[in-house]
């Protein structure tokens, strides 16, 4: 059952779409040199060293791209591009050089940067096709499968634009910017691993999109039914199993902690449960999302400065829904579970209050200090709800905590796990794709902030270690099973003139869900 009030029109109702067309991706062996394309991006060195690629492109053209070089046109920079117009001896139409950096500092950090440049570049040149000729410079201690992975999940999200909400402009006098197809250039043939690196490299980009859409959409549009209506887009598609649970049922299931986060908004409250079977039956990977749709702090009423920033408080549930949607693509052999508390955080009559105490799934009491640290009291219920699994492990995502922005900045994710085996494979997941997080304590110290008189626990621990009592607290909930938590606060979305939800921590949880598909005995 539906509110009606959940059912107002907006004016700017959205399609559960992808907002632009993410490119397709092929792989060639054809000579950079010879290729016909209308867009060629080849890699040279801050110091003027060119790739092989490079290499052959100069020769052809008698050494124009050196002598472009070494007269300083291309901007220092590992990322920078310049764009060069029919160069001669080539048969693209243009050729894009990205720097790479100096060679003796070139590494992963340095790979991602020079990708997420050069597809900067290629969604701002109207060519419907390029040609990539940067898989090949090696990395070290990186194949050429990882190479290609991350290249297809860059190139494409470099390219993300958001255009949903605005007015078409179709006048026959536009052409579409960013190319449409691209080709990833090798120095030798393709092989069937290389393809699947491909495929898992445009899937995870294809996530981040979702997610980011979600992201991006305005409070007015995306509230809990409309996670809700995702979540069953991606059931009609992939064939999951999606359960909605309404405010009647979350009642029913002694969900009191997380209802009392939305019980003022006109947007009722949904539990959403999205369920992939691939694993042959195996104990699943749960994946747990904070979905505050908008976040006002409710009677603790957040500052007016950078409100409108709130509506990525759901930015947790966005990356739940854009894994899910890569675990449908990929079709993974993984039992894989999704869960979303979404709940609008609204002043009200009928608000929660400070020092209300209310009583979550688990049966334990919790007094509101403050209605603002209301991300908790959603994810504690969804932490007891799927102890019915029998997880594997449980991981949620979460845009939690203010503290932990003052604490890694907007670089770095917080990661906290009660399970070193689970933290540590995490952690490596991070730095392998750059979508990095940091170890964080949660250490029993710490459960001492959370005391309450009148409750069993408080939820706010003060302000000393925010980001660790706001774990300590969710860790209460997760003692039956190996859990994590990432705390996505400041990585999840940037303010300013590149506001805009980041995709993030999706990379990380994609690379932690094909590792476990690849030694999954389903697979075999």
């Amino acid at each position: 059952m539906t509110d009606a009030t959940a059912a107002r029109p907006t004016g700017v109702e959205t399609e559960l779409r992808q907002t632009h067309p993410l490119p397709r991706f092929s792989l060639s062996d054809a000579s950079p040199a010879t290729l016909r394309t209308p867009l060629l991006v080849a890699g040279v060195y801050s110091d003027g060293t060119l790739t092989a690629a490079a290499q052959t492109l100069d020769a052809a053209s008698r050494g124009r791209l050196s002598a472009v070089l070494k007269r300083g046109d291309l901007e220092p920079g590992v990322g920078s591009t310049l764009l060069l117009y029919d160069v001669p001896g080539a048969s693209a139409q243009r050729v894009l050089l990205v720097n790479l950096g100096a060679p003796r500092d070139f590494h992963e950090h340095s790979f991602f940067k020079a990708l997420y440049g050069a597809g900067k570049a290629l969604g701002r040149i109207r060519a419907d096709e390029g040609s990539i000729a940067l898989v090949d410079v090696e990395v070290s201690g990186r194949p050429l499968a990882w190479r290609i992975m991350h290249a297809a999940r860059i190139l494409a999200d470099a390219g993300y634009r958001f255009d949903a909400p605005k007015q078409a402009k179709d006048d026959g006098t536009q052409r579409s910017r960013g190319a449409r197809s691209l080709t990833l250039l090798l120095s030798s043939k393709a092989t069937p691993g290389l393809e699947t690196a491909m495929r898992r490299g445009a899937a995870v980009a294809a996530g981040m999109a979702l997610t980011r859409d979600l992201g991006n959409l305005p409070g007015n549009v995306c509230n809990p039914e409309y996670l809700a209506e995702t979540a069953r887009a991606l059931g009609r598609t992939y064939g999951f199993e999606v359960e909605i649970h309404e405010r009647e049922d979350m009642a029913k299931l002694g969900m009191f902690s997380a209802l009392s986060v939305g019980r003022a908004s006109d947007h009722p409250c949904k539990f959403i449960v999205v369920k992939h079977e691939g694993g042959g039956g195996r104990a699943p990977i749960v994946l747990i999302g904070k979905g505050v749709t908008f976040d006002t702090g409710g009677v603790s009423l957040k500052p007016g400065d950078d409100l409108d920033m709130m509506k990525y408080d759901m930015c947790g549930a966005a990356g739940v829904l854009g894994a899910m949607d890569i675990v449908g693509r990929l079709e993974l052999p993984l039992d894989v579970v999704g869960i979303v508390g979404a709940v609008e955080n609204m002043p009200g009559g009928n608000a929660t209050r400070p020092g209300d105490v209310v009583r979550s799934m688990s049966g334990q009491t919790i007094e509101i200090l403050n209605t603002d640290a209301e991300g908790r009291l959603v994810l504690c219920d969804a932490l007891t709800y799927a102890e019915r699994f029998e997880p594997e492990c449980v991981i949620d995502i979460a845009t939690l905590t203010g503290a932990c922005v003052i604490a890694l900045g907007t670089q770095t994710s917080g990661l906290y796990a009660n399970d070193e085996s689970l933290g540590e494979e995490l952690f490596q997941c991070g730095m392998d794709t750059g979508d990095r997080a940091w170890r964080m304590p949660l250490w029993d110290e710490y459960q001492e902030q959370l005391r309450s008189n009148f409750a069993d626990m408080s939820n706010l621990g003060g302000r000393p270690a925010g980001s660790v009592t706001a774990a300590c607290f969710l860790a209460r909930f997760a003692g039956n099973y190996p859990w994590a938590h990432l705390d996505i606060a400041g990585t999840a979305s940037v303010g300013g003139d590149a506001k805009g939800a980041t995709g993030r921590p999706v990379p990380l949880i994609s690379e932690f869900l094909l590792r476990r598909a690849d030694r999954s005995p389903a697979r075999s």
